[in-house]
């Protein structure tokens, strides 16, 4: 998890891992979206059913985090990362 921010430079990541990353984050950072040249490039990576479970995986967290930090909804403690 640790490596999670430097995955582009990690040899821990596979090219698929460090792509879906790479798209998670182009979703998620205000001011970021996803490229025409992101998307081919996960489009080698997944397949047309995997890229739109990988997009309404990313999707539901992030709505999930503007849901809960609107609400007050404190972390659980259930992804501390140690």
């Amino acid at each position: 998890m640790r490596q999670v921010g430097r995955a582009a430079e990690s040899d821990l990541f596979s090219d698929r891992e460090r792509v879906a990353l790479e798209y998670a984050e182009a979703m998620t950072v205000t001011g970021q979206k996803v490229t025409d040249e992101l998307f081919e490039r996960v489009g080698r990576q997944f397949a047309e059913p995997e890229i739109v479970e990988l997009t309404a995986a990313v999707a539901l967290e992030n709505f999930r985090s503007k849901f809960n930090t609107a609400l007050g909804i404190e972390a659980q403690g259930f992804c501390v990362l140690g």
